[in-house]
């Protein structure tokens, strides 16, 4: 942000935020402690969440105190593409957007289509719609459809709808599925020539380990023992850097895609199927390309040896989550030996790295049984055993160790890398969460130098077990700074890892790939290009914000469904915890399947509630009944908003 000085007409630039009321907000630069300057609808001057914006100050107070300002001007768009559902008005169609935070519907005429628009549209229909100009004295913007996506509340239509939201690719470019079969066609076979440059695995046990709905491996694990009572264990992943080489339209493409996004019921891949699901995957039973770490280990998990290289490896069996449990648990006897030996060591990993102070913010995750329309007939949470745990400490292995290869390589040939850091924790939110904490009878140390991990875990252990467990777990990962990629090396605070990248998954995260390039390119003494670190941060930042917009796609993704499986339940009761307390009512959980509704304060009659900000609870008048953050409580379904994702709850 910058200000210009200069009394009443002074103005500063920022990025704007808009809530769901049109409301603007904006962080003043000269005080990043005080509120945001908030910023009327109608002094907006059409401007939209996340736009960059030039702001001048009214000096003048909004009635809750805030300091208000108006748009000046509108420096860059964040994003003119909406979707929506369509409502006759008259000589066209008014498109109410699915994102609240855009204001205004958008007229659109009834032969406002993009040439590549091949559907008609109709009132009820889901759409997808550029705004193409917006004059403030009209009142509202207009656009032009470019993609009729179904029906409104169509199972098929919402999963697309979500996608496109938030600005991420969907079906494939023509010149890119053909480009992805000529691969697939002329590089099925491996030919000698790639044989002889290549280790070969395909004589060692080998197996996938992944759930039972996966559609592409790209990570195998080989296990040798030794003579010498070692052991080679092979962490092997998909060599997708062979088939997509750096300015073709696949590597544009999956540039532009950044990573594959994972819906309630599907996958959006990074990279077409032909590639993803058949050449580049680990198929059982079929010779594959691969990149891979190979460590000589020992019984304490000591790493004697580490080597990088290119691979050829066959996969002897496909092992599920669930198979893989049962050969750990003596209900089943395939690679009994290669897989207890791997789980011990990986277990002595895991010890290790939690010893070093690395903190498990591990909170449950919500799984779908859907019907063949979509709709969801059940819900119900992951559980992650041994089987989980073995795969993710090879896999962080993995991308540790290739981590250190490649800062010490940097240090001596100064090229660029891609890493995976975390920063520390963000000092006012650990002083929030620390207050949380305190409302709900924990303990969180903080000093000024933050929070000690050794505290943070001390926390964890407290609260194991707890109806508030998650609750706390949650509200923690939240107070801390997000993983992202870069080019400069900071360590991974969460993992505790000095050195971390992801290597592990070049079919489903673009980053990996260019991992891949930048490995191989060290290791075959490659040349490095001038300027190549501002290239790549470039990448690095693209990457990090196309994370964020596949993990928006996804959590609407299973609200969605969690609405909609609750809007079959109304009138049901369930069992629940309090997660959030506001001054206009409660946020209650369902404990099985974790679908979140509020219960209103107005909707509690039996007393008349007044929010205590301080102790997260409400209390009433005249009982001093009190329900705070954390509780368990017993409630039932009164409504479910499919349009706004929201599910309204009463206290039963």
């Amino acid at each position: 942000m910058k200000s210009e000085k200069g009394g009443k007409g002074s103005t500063f630039t920022g990025v704007l935020s808009v809530n769901s009321k049109g409301t603007g907000f904006i962080e003043d630069p000269a005080n990043k402690d005080a509120e945001d300057y908030e910023i009327a609808t109608e002094c907006l001057h059409t401007a939209l969440h996340h736009d960059e914006v030039e702001v001048k100050p009214l000096h003048k107070k909004s009635r809750f105190g805030r300091e208000l300002a108006e748009v000046v001007r509108i420096i860059k768009r964040a994003k003119m593409r909406y979707v929506g559902v369509l409502e006759d008005a008259g000589k066209g169609f008014a498109l109410v957007p699915d994102d609240k935070r855009l204001y205004k519907d958008i007229f659109v005429a009834k032969d406002a289509r993009d040439p590549g628009t091949t559907a008609a549209a109709h009132a009820g229909d889901k759409v997808y719609v550029e705004i193409t100009e917006w004059d403030e004295k009209a009142g509202y913007p207009v656009g032009k459809i470019l993609e009729v996506i179904g029906r409104h509340g169509e199972h098929n239509a919402e999963m697309r709808a979500i996608v496109l939201e938030r600005g991420l690719a969907y079906d494939f470019p023509e010149a890119v599925v053909r480009e992805a079969e000529e691969i697939g066609r002329t590089e099925k076979i491996i030919s000698p020539e790639e044989r002889a440059k290549r280790r070969d695995f395909s004589a060692t046990p080998t197996f996938t380990i992944d759930p039972a709905d996966a559609k592409d491996f790209d990570d195998a694990i080989s296990m040798k023992f030794l003579p010498d009572g070692t052991y080679e264990i092979g962490v092997h992943i998909a060599d997708v850097s062979h088939y997509v080489r750096e300015g073709t339209a696949l590597d544009r493409e999956a540039r532009e895609r950044g990573m594959s996004v994972y819906l309630v019921d599907r996958t959006i891949p990074m990279l077409p199927e032909i590639l993803s699901n058949d050449l580049c995957s680990l198929n059982p039973n079929e010779e594959k390309l691969t990149f891979s770490s190979v460590f000589i280990i020992n019984d304490k998990a000591e790493i004697l040896d580490r080597w990088f290289g290119k691979t050829i490896i066959k996969s002897w069996k496909r092992f599920t989550y669930e198979g893989a449990q049962d050969v750990i648990e003596g209900k089943s006897e395939e690679y009994t030996k290669e897989l207890l030996k791997l789980n011990a060591i990986a277990k002595i990993l895991r010890a290790a790295k939690e010893a070093s102070g690395a903190i498990d913010f591990e909170t449950d995750e919500v799984k779908f049984e859907l019907d063949r329309t979509g709709k969801p007939i059940r819900v119900y949470k992951k559980t992650r055993k041994d089987a989980h745990k073995l795969v993710e400490e090879f896999m962080l292995l993995s991308n540790r160790e290739v981590a250190h290869f490649m800062a010490q390589a940097a240090e001596k040939n100064q090229g660029a890398f891609l890493y995976r850091i975390h920063d520390m924790p963000v000092m006012e939110k650990i002083d929030n969460l620390a207050i949380l904490v305190r409302a709900m009878g924990y303990h969180l140390p903080v000093t000024k130098k933050g929070v000690a991990v050794k505290d943070l875990k001390a926390l964890f252990k407290q609260i194991e077990g707890t109806t508030e467990e998650s609750l706390i777990k949650t509200a923690a990962i939240r107070s801390m700074a997000k993983a992202v990629y870069s080019t400069q090396n900071i360590g991974h605070y969460g993992l505790a890892f000095e050195y971390y990248t992801h290597f592990t998954s070049p079919i489903r995260r673009y980053a990996d790939l260019i991992v891949h390039r930048l490995l191989y390119r060290e290791l075959t003494r490659g040349k490095i290009a001038r300027g190549e670190m501002t290239k790549y941060q470039k990448i690095a930042e693209d990457n990090s914000e196309k994370e964020i917009r596949a993990a928006e796609a996804e959590r609407a993704s299973i609200k969605y469904k969690q609405v909609e499986y609750m809007s079959e339940r109304i009138g049901q009761a369930f069992d629940g915890t309090i997660t959030g307390v506001t001054e206009w009512g409660i946020y209650v959980e369902d404990k099985e399947t974790k679908c979140e509704g509020m219960v209103k304060l107005k909707d509690m009659t039996d007393d008349y509630y007044i929010f205590n900000e301080k102790a997260y609870a409400v209390v009433g008048e005249k009982t001093g009944k009190k329900y705070s953050l954390g509780d368990a409580v017993r409630f039932k379904v009164l409504a479910a908003d499919m349009e706004r994702r929201t599910l309204d709850y009463a206290l039963a």
